[in-house]
């Protein structure tokens, strides 16, 4: 079991080691500039963990215990995805062009898109909790009415 671990492990560690070679190629030849870089690549993970992921949390607990069961699962999968939608989209949505240029990345509208995408998977989530309240109610009633055989 433990040298399965470590058999996993080893990708993971040759892939950071990889990421440090070529951060360091990089960051080498233009040091005193590429100190913002490596606070921009440390920063992501911290501002992650210490304000994204304990936001969500609380909100899919709060949601847990405010909401009737059918609406519960669609809400907390809609609140993670606007969480992380709002998390991958902060740069851009921060300043126009918050991460090097792309072809097509700043073509369009930011916050446009983003208010797109967020629209669709708040329909779905609304759509599915619809239909689960549905089901759930003719669970119900399928309980309640007697059954007649003819």
């Amino acid at each position: 079991m433990k040298t399965a671990r470590i058999l996993l492990g080893l990708p993971g560690l040759a892939a950071l080691a990889y990421g440090v070679v070529l951060f360091l190629d990089y960051a080498g030849p233009a040091w005193p500039d590429s100190g913002t870089t490596l606070l921009w690549i440390g920063g992501g993970p911290i501002v992650n963990d210490a304000v994204f992921t304990p936001a969500a949390g609380l909100v899919g607990l709060l949601l847990a215990r405010v909401l009737p069961r059918p609406w519960r699962g669609p809400m907390q999968v809609g609140a993670v995805l606007t969480a992380v939608l709002g998390f991958v989209g902060l740069p851009l949505l921060w300043r126009a062009y918050g991460v090097p240029p792309k072809p097509g990345l700043h073509d369009g509208n930011t916050w446009l898109g983003l208010l797109a995408t967020l629209a669709v998977v708040w329909g779905v989530v609304l759509a599915v909790s619809i239909v689960r309240i549905v089901q759930v109610r003719h669970r119900a009633a399928q309980k309640i009415r007697p059954r007649v055989r003819s």
